[in-house]
This record gives structure tokens, C-alpha cells and sequence, in this order.
């Protein structure tokens, strides 16, 4: 299982596993219900492996945003995606206390923390599966 095969598909909701590619894209299964989707060239796809949050003074890759939720919630479920914006930004400043609260809005907030708790039970963001992801350089910001 390796987190580097996540995707997240605009429009469609949840998070899915990249399977085959394709001549005309690719086909990737769903980690909410298992079903299997194609999705072509057009469609405006995120690897969660390449997807950083913004704090003062760096990006921080979303796998180490993970590790440290995994670490403080001991490999459990982190809260709900649906509490309140207040307790998800105080959540989140426990989590990575210098993100950019400019940049980083509560949507964001909350679509990590829902990643996390989709990913967690199925053994993808344990501190340990993601202390052996490779390790890779965010890019500069522009």
C-alpha cells in the first residue's frame, strides 16, 4: 500500500487508488466504496504525495502533515471533519503550529483531516508506513 498512488479526483468525492493507466487516462478504484472509475486526460487530478501545505516559512509535503497527526492521535482516527472551524484550526495549529493561517483556509483544514481519517483505517498514514515513504524536496514556492 503506498501513499504515492493517491489521488484525489475534482469533482468526485472521497480519495481513490491509482490502478492501471491508460491510452486515454487511467483507471483508479475507490478507497470509500471500491468501485472502479476511469478517469481521462481532462480530469483535474491531485497525487496526495505532491500536494504541500503552506507555513511561514516553507511547504511542508502533506505525508509529514499526516505523520504527525498519526503520532499525535497514537495510529488512531484524528476528530471529525465536521467539527467547528475553531476547533479544526486549533486542531491543526497542534498539529503543524506554523502553518500559514493566511493560506491555509479552514476547506483545507477540513479536507485534510477527512483524508487523514479515510486513509488511516485502511493502513496508509501509520507513522510507520509513512517513515518509509521516500523522502522528497517540496518545491519552491513562486
Amino acid at each position: 500500500m503506498s501513499f504515492q498512488k493517491i489521488l484525489a479526483i475534482s469533482g468526485k468525492p472521497g480519495l481513490f487508488e491509482l490502478k492501471i493507466q491508460t491510452r486515454t487516462g487511467f483507471v483508479a478504484e475507490s478507497l470509500v466504496d471500491g468501485k472502479k472509475v476511469t478517469v481521462g486526460m481532462r480530469s483535474n487530478v491531485s497525487l496526495l504525495s505532491e500536494i504541500a501545505v503552506y507555513t511561514y516559512t516553507e511547504e511542508v509535503r502533506l505525508a509529514e502533515v499526516f505523520k504527525a497527526i498519526a503520532t499525535k492521535e497514537n495510529d488512531g482516527l484524528a476528530l471529525s471533519h465536521k467539527e467547528s472551524d475553531a476547533a479544526l484550526r486549533d486542531y491543526f495549529r497542534e498539529i503543524l503550529p506554523e502553518f500559514d493561517e493566511d493560506r491555509v483556509y479552514t476547506s483545507d483544514i477540513k479536507k485534510i483531516v477527512n483524508w487523514y481519517n479515510l486513509l488511516q483505517p485502511k493502513g496508509y498514514v501509520t507513522v510507520e508506513a509513512l517513515s518509509a515513504e521516500p523522502k522528497e524536496e517540496a518545491p519552491a514556492a513562486e
